[in-house]
């Protein structure tokens, strides 16, 4: 795949999204940020018309950097546009929520959770026997610390996308249940669900796991670092 972009940015050298696909390719394969931060400044310099083509990108560096002013200029590129991963849309409080427990602002956290509990639960409302809305609000109750809500949530959103239904998709559902579990403290739960997640097919990649704040919940437990440890480029 390095060679298929390599190839088609020396053709399109100004293309935006190839040279964004080589340096994000960086950090999901080896846990690089180096290469898309510097491609985001060189974007954000030269063509800042494009950034909301690479917004998803860009917001994955940040968070992976811990750098939140970053990443509310992300967010802030988003517009009241979800942020995406593939069906799975979590919206702007809820990311304004994650920004807010990485700077230790609890309280912060709990309003912009709440405000994404009120827009996740109409959304909910709207597609009742549709998974990925139902995790996505599974993950805020859990950043509320509505262990109970959240873990039946999670686990009803597997129940209603299974990988025997859509294997890509259904996949996801697990990821965000180990999540889910990995924020309201089951750790077991957690761990073992992704260890189900990471195989293949999988959209779970080495450096998500290495790097992002999501799953801060889980470091240093044996169990979670072997499963990062797993993904690593050999």
């Amino acid at each position: 795949e390095t060679s298929v972009l390599d190839r088609a940015v020396a053709i399109e050298p100004n293309d935006v999204n190839t040279r964004v696909a080589l340096a994000a390719l960086q950090f999901h394969w080896k846990a690089d940020t180096e290469p898309l931060h510097r491609t985001i400044n060189s974007i954000r310099a030269t063509s800042p018309d494009s950034l909301p083509n690479v917004a998803y990108d860009w917001m994955n560096c940040a968070l992976a950097e811990r750098d939140a002013a970053a990443a509310k200029n992300a967010l802030n590129t988003f517009g009241n546009i979800p942020v995406s991963d593939y069906d799975v849309h979590l919206n702007r409080p809820l990311i304004e929520g994650v920004l807010a427990r990485m700077a230790k602002d609890e309280a912060k956290a709990c309003a912009a959770f709440t405000a994404a509990r009120a827009e996740q639960e109409k959304i909910v409302g709207a597609q009742p026997d549709y998974g990925p809305p139902l995790c996505v609000l599974g993950l805020i109750d859990a950043g509320l610390g509505r262990k109970e809500d959240a873990l039946h949530e999670g686990r009803r959103a597997v129940e209603l996308l299974p990988v025997e239904k859509d294997a890509i998709i259904g996949k996801l559902m697990i990821e965000y249940l180990a999540m889910i579990a990995a924020w309201v403290g089951d750790k077991d739960l957690a761990c073992e669900r992704l260890a189900i997640a990471v195989r293949p097919p999988s959209t779970v990649s080495y450096g998500q796991l290495k790097l992002l704040p999501f799953w801060d919940p889980l470091r240093g437990d044996p169990r979670f670092e072997k499963i990062v440890a797993s993904l690593a480029p050999k």
